[in-house]
């Protein structure tokens, strides 16, 4: 919904009332249906509690919507004396669907940050403004028009893009494949939901790190996979616990992130790569290799990924554009046999016949450009600095509230809080104080876990955005006492 004009002399009140009742009109919310609870239209429309309590009250007095104990709020089923006597129940089937919803908190900061964004992030995985190429990329989209006939792409993807791809794979990851074996997506996330739906059955094993960003993303839980956890320490998984789940649960598949791991920070060392692979070429098991941050490495010698290393053909490798330039191009890559390739192209042609080939182009101009390695070194550079200013924040802070392990590459700083704290009410204290957070439970962990990240924040945000943040935590552990 809109935010009113505090300028306009229409009263806020009468602002919020106009708004619905064009929104009821059009149907977007239809008869019977729930409205947002005082509280949380006021959040969102940054508000007092009582001016949307007046707003209902108008809107009551309209005949427009109902209230009743316990029911919060509703749009009037006899709105204008029509009864809607086949209106769909639009809540049981938005409630009833097999795709579930995002988490509770990162629904919660996703509100808090549309009510507010001037919020502090620490929660987004975007990089900021400052970092991302803008200006390289808008000066390669001038002096390279692309005046090629824009029909339906290749289902694979852009060939020019799997081309270029094979090149930089080569150069930058020690990767050697075809244009063959890779499929443009939309991102990892695009990349994961494929191999989560066509590659995987409802009831099928699956190992997952813990924590692991993959516990965030419900297009585990949807698509009826078994999830078991491979506990991740400061040198990532250990991979006698493989076969150990193989013995127990006959895990089918193995999905990691082992350099810079989100949300922990954690490489898997090098030892344990060797090994992992072993076993799974012994017991026939694919590993889905997420990788989006090895090129973070802040001195600039990005960590192999198992994909450089595997010579029995167990890794399916993602890769992405986001976090290393610029998620709003939605451009990601997998790296997989072309049988697999294949199946997942058809399956994705299924839902969109392709991606827009206008920023494949644009990923392709950029991957081959002279800006490339430059980008990547003032990457590296600045969030390096930001990553020491949030230690350095922490450590003057909070010195003997949290610990935690200093990365040398991505975008995260994961911290172990030493006191009890309920991770609800540490979230909304920091949401009040202007800064948020993503509680570690998201991502599978016990309570008392933290991921900030680092990437969104400006650089000057950062101290002052942990300084807030400590401010909150000692404010909720003093009510506990």
């Amino acid at each position: 919904m809109h935010k009113p004009d505090r300028h306009s002399n229409l009263p806020i009140y009468q602002q919020i009332v106009d708004d619905l009742e064009r929104r009821i009109s059009y149907g977007e919310f239809p008869p019977g249906s729930p409205l947002p609870s005082e509280r949380k239209l006021a959040e969102q429309l940054g508000v007092n509690r009582s001016t949307v309590i007046l707003a209902y009250a108008e809107l009551r007095k309209l005949g427009i919507v109902e209230s009743q104990q316990g029911s919060g709020t509703r749009v009037s089923k006899y709105k204008w004396g029509a009864v809607p006597k086949y209106t769909p129940n639009w809540h049981r089937y938005v409630e009833g669907g097999s795709f579930l919803p995002n988490v509770p908190f990162l629904r919660r900061i996703r509100e808090a940050l549309q009510a507010d964004p001037a919020l502090i992030d620490f929660a987004g995985g975007e990089l900021a403004g400052d970092i991302s190429p803008v200006a390289e990329i808008n000066h390669l989209m001038k002096e390279n028009h692309y005046s090629d006939y824009l029909g339906y792409d290749n289902p694979q993807g852009f060939v020019p893009l799997r081309q270029t791809l094979v090149r930089y794979l080569s150069q930058y990851r020690d990767i050697h494949t075809t244009d063959s074996s890779i499929l443009i997506t939309s991102g990892s996330q695009q990349s994961l939901y494929l191999i989560t739906q066509c590659l995987l059955a409802p009831g099928d094993a699956v190992a997952i790190e813990d924590p692991s960003y993959c516990y965030s993303l419900p297009m585990f839980q949807s698509a009826g996979l078994r999830l078991f956890r491979l506990p991740v320490d400061h040198n990532g998984i250990r991979p006698e616990e493989v076969r150990s789940l193989y013995k127990k649960h006959r895990i089918k598949m193995i999905f990691l992130n082992p350099n810079f791991q989100n949300p922990t920070g954690a490489l898997l060392a090098e030892e344990r790569r060797l090994e992992l692979l072993d076993i799974a070429s012994e017991l026939g098991l694919p590993i889905v290799e997420d990788d989006p941050f090895s090129l973070t490495a802040y001195d600039g010698n990005p960590p192999r990924p198992l994909k450089a290393i595997d010579s029995f053909g167990s890794v399916l490798y993602i890769g992405s554009f986001s976090k290393m330039a610029a998620s709003g191009l939605r451009i990601g890559w997998m790296v997989a046999p072309n049988t697999v390739v294949e199946r997942l192209a058809d399956a994705r042609q299924q839902m969109d016949f392709g991606l827009s080939v206008v920023p494949q182009n644009v990923a392709s101009l950029f991957l081959q450009s002279d800006y490339m390695q430059p980008h990547l070194e003032r990457l590296r550079r600045k969030l390096k600095d930001k990553r020491d200013k949030a230690v350095e924040a922490l450590r003057k802070e909070l010195p003997d509230l949290v610990s935690f392990t200093v990365p040398d590459g991505g975008l995260h700083l994961w911290c172990k809080i030493h006191s009890e704290v309920n991770d609800a009410l540490l979230l909304e204290e920091s949401i009040r104080r202007g800064v948020v957070f993503v509680p570690g439970s998201v991502y599978g962990s016990d309570s008392g876990y933290v991921r900030f990240t680092f990437g969104r924040a400006k650089a000057d945000e950062v101290i002052p955005g942990l300084s807030r943040f400590a401010e909150a935590l000692r404010s909720v552990l003093a009510k506990n006492r």
